[in-house]
């Protein structure tokens, strides 16, 4: 496995973010770095780690064996759980970098799809450099000081955090399976090793201890920075606790939810409406956790997270294929949640080629006249700066908007915020019958949103669980969390049922409809072809 994440190039990579200046580079040839060399000092570690984070959303071509540039670490994975889940609907045909097929369930099915391969890199890559940071400072060769704390809270965290990623992925959902004899994902707790794959329970075993050293060595390490958002790119002892939380969630330990949800929010309080509908585009905002600081000299282009989800972009995935909300939410939203505002439901139809039939004015069912249609065009173009070969599409969003929209500018990739650590709590506590505890959990959240909202009406376990999956729904559209929403709660995708979700079956195909998670096992990514090619302890009787 390893051997496919060549060491010595990716250290120089890590650097390279950091200080292409320094003496260290241009002095060392590439093939001559080692590991040792490479993490000689505390400064060289430092280095090490924020390449780690640089490839959360840089292109990934030359960094990792085999990939090439059309997956920017989250700016991919993020939005692709909502395009799995079918949450962040197509309503045109367009394939920029398969993010069609990601819809139509046609690459994490395969083992030789872009996606499944490097996302499973991607992931191990990380855990690699996780691995020589936890292995040089158990070595005790550095003196143990609240810097190299911060350093091992962070590497164990990482560790924890792509496991957990890919066990969501690539195995069966702990709580719709059998966790104890079901193939999870190698645990590589060494670099340069490979592995056979583990037991689901076993690799949830190490996340959970992983997260435990990291909690742990936060506890006396220096804390991060407050000065903005380039701070928050680090991870902390709020970061381990948030990975816990999801830990937790996922595997129905509820209280260590609950509790470790609450931990990790202290200090990062609700947003008001105005910094809601900011456009969730940078990490400043007040919620945000954790986020990748992404600046214009790093950009990634039309590899963009708002690339594919946003619908103020200027590329022709969203120019052609504005995203839409699936409408049964939206028209569930009440009128008194400020939420339901970014979601335009009267939005003129003008794609000739909409997947729904209805482009054009001639065919748009909800406008009869020309010159209302052709003055809410303007409208919706003039407040959203989106550019005139923007298309339009009834319950298109405007959730995630551009600091500069209509632009092809570089935004931060959210991560964690506090409004999931306030759902985790009320869901963890709901499915340990504690009504009025998870009351207590979702009333700030969703008072915050809806002025109307009487967290009383839900007093018994069957309507919490209804109006808090709502809620999440609704709070973290587009931000990823659909497809392991989905798995957790065993819940099929039917774009069809209840007057449906304005998806196309002619688009979705074999996506339209997918039943739950616990009888499907196309819900499962592949193992990639390419490693059970090279990997001696996986053979083809291991694949998915």
């Amino acid at each position: 496995m390893l051997h496919k994440i060549k060491i010595s190039i990716l250290v120089v990579f890590a650097a390279l973010f950091v200080s292409c200046e320094d003496d260290f580079l241009e002095t060392t040839p590439t093939d001559a770095v080692t590991p040792a060399i490479a993490l000689g000092t505390v400064e060289d570690m430092e280095k090490v780690l924020n390449g780690v984070h640089s490839t959360l959303y840089s292109q990934l071509g030359g960094t990792i064996t085999g990939a090439g540039n059309n997956r920017a670490g989250n700016q991919y994975w993020i939005p692709l759980g909502d395009n799995l889940a079918g949450e962040l609907i197509h309503s045109a045909d367009a394939n920029n970098l398969g993010w069609r097929s990601e819809m139509q369930w046609n690459s994490h099915t395969q083992e030789t799809s872009e996606t499944t391969e490097i996302l499973w890199y991607h992931r191990y890559n990380t855990i690699l450099h996780a691995n020589l940071l936890i292995e040089k400072i158990s070595s005790g060769d550095l003196p143990v000081t609240p810097r190299l704390r911060a350093i091992e809270g962070q590497a164990y965290a990482y560790r924890a955090y792509a496991l957990l990623s890919l066990v969501q992925h690539y195995a069966k959902g702990y709580l719709v399976g059998n966790p104890a004899t079901d193939k999870g994902v190698p645990i590589i707790l060494e670099p340069q090793t490979t592995g056979p794959r583990a037991t689901v329970a076993e690799v949830y075993n190490q996340i959970g201890l992983d997260l435990d050293a990291s909690i742990a060595a936060f506890a006396n390490a220096t804390p991060r920075g407050t000065g903005g958002a380039r701070d928050k790119s680090q991870l902390n002892i709020n970061v381990a606790h948030g990975l816990k939380a999801r830990w937790a969630l996922s595997k129905g330990d509820w209280q260590t939810a609950a509790t470790s949800a609450v931990a990790a929010r202290q200090g990062f309080p609700l947003m008001n409406e105005a910094a809601w509908k900011s456009g969730f585009n940078t990490n400043d905002l007040s919620e945000v956790i954790w986020g990748s600081n992404v600046i214009g000299a790093e950009t990634t282009f039309f590899r963009a997270y708002f690339y594919l989800a946003s619908n103020t972009f200027n590329g022709s995935q969203i120019r052609n294929n504005p995203k839409i909300a699936d409408r049964r939410l939206i028209d569930a939203i009440p009128a008194t949640d400020y939420r339901g505002d970014v979601f335009i439901k009267d939005a003129p139809n003008t794609n000739t080629s909409a997947s729904n039939g209805e482009g054009g004015f001639a065919n748009d069912p909800n406008y009869t006249d020309r010159d209302v249609y052709d003055a809410r065009i303007a409208e919706i173009k003039s407040e959203y700066g989106l550019v005139s070969g923007h298309n339009l599409h009834p319950y298109m969003h405007f959730k995630l908007k551009q600091k500069n929209p209509g632009s092809i500018d570089p935004d931060d990739v959210i991560i964690m915020r506090s409004s999931e650590m306030y759902l985790i709590e009320a869901e963890a506590k709901a499915m340990l019958s504690d009504i009025s505890g998870a009351q207590a959990a979702l009333a700030p959240l969703a008072t915050q949103r809806n002025s109307a909202f009487n967290v009383a009406s839900f007093n018994t376990q069957a309507s919490l669980m209804e109006e808090i999956k709502f809620q999440r729904r609704v709070e973290l559209w587009g931000e990823g969390f659909g497809y392991t929403d989905k798995i957790r709660w065993d819940e099929e995708i039917d774009h069809e049922a209840n007057g449906g979700s304005g998806a196309s079956l002619t688009l979705y195909q074999s996506a339209f409809k997918q039943a739950r998670p616990s009888v499907n096992d196309d819900w499962i990514f592949k193992i990639p072809q390419a490693e059970i090619d090279a990997n001696p302890d996986i053979t083809p009787d291991d694949q998915n």
